[in-house]
């Protein structure tokens, strides 16, 4: 009998669990950006500026940034939607450029900034004028979506792309409002956008 014929049968679960502990260190210490991982510890260090707070976090090498933010720093103003991208509800900036926090592992945040709907407001206590114009057409029902179409339109407003209806639609569609208040918030956008190149915020 060749040796072919007396090898195991390889099934999926022994293929699965072969694969991930011959990878398994060698992807965390990939997506540590150049945190290195304590010695017989599975959580990574990582230095992190949020909200224009730094923090240093010990975090999983698989821990995304959305969970980081709820669970370990309380910053719940960021929702859960899908969990898998699609809906746009846990949208934050890092480095200014808009990402969804449920896709983007927190240790890919190493040495950056991060600013959540809690530090979007400035300091002196008021509102953001984005914020506040989604108050003023009411462009919310529920407002489980709000936080994550706010932090989208202030990026769509800084990207440039709040020229038009049309352009607004195209750059805020990955941002469902299940309560289907999109009306309204397009009107929102589309005031908040002249609001902030007044204040100088575009």
């Amino acid at each position: 009998m060749s040796d072919i014929h007396r090898l195991p049968a390889l099934d999926r679960r022994t293929f699965m669990v072969a694969t991930a502990s011959a990878t398994g260190p060698v992807l965390a210490t990939g997506c540590a950006a150049g945190a290195q991982v304590a010695e017989g510890s599975s959580r990574l260090p990582i230095e992190v500026t949020v909200n224009g707070m730094p923090r240093q976090l010990q975090v999983e090498a698989r821990a995304s940034l959305l969970d980081v933010l709820r669970d370990r720093l309380q910053l719940t103003g960021t929702k859960k939607g899908c969990d898998h991208g699609q809906c746009g509800a846990c949208t934050v900036h890092v480095d200014d450029r808009r990402v969804a926090s449920c896709l983007t592992l927190a240790v890919k945040c190493h040495g950056r900034q991060v600013r959540t709907i809690e530090g979007l407001p400035p300091r002196d206590g008021a509102l953001h004028v984005m914020q506040q114009a989604f108050i003023d057409h009411d462009a919310l029902q529920c407002g489980y979506c709000t936080p994550g179409q706010i932090m989208a339109a202030v990026a769509c407003v800084r990207e440039g792309h709040a020229g038009t209806d049309a352009e607004i639609r195209e750059y805020m569609s990955g941002n469902l409002c299940r309560c289907g208040a999109y009306v309204a918030i397009l009107e929102a956008v589309r005031d908040g956008a002249q609001r902030m190149k007044e204040a100088g915020h575009a």
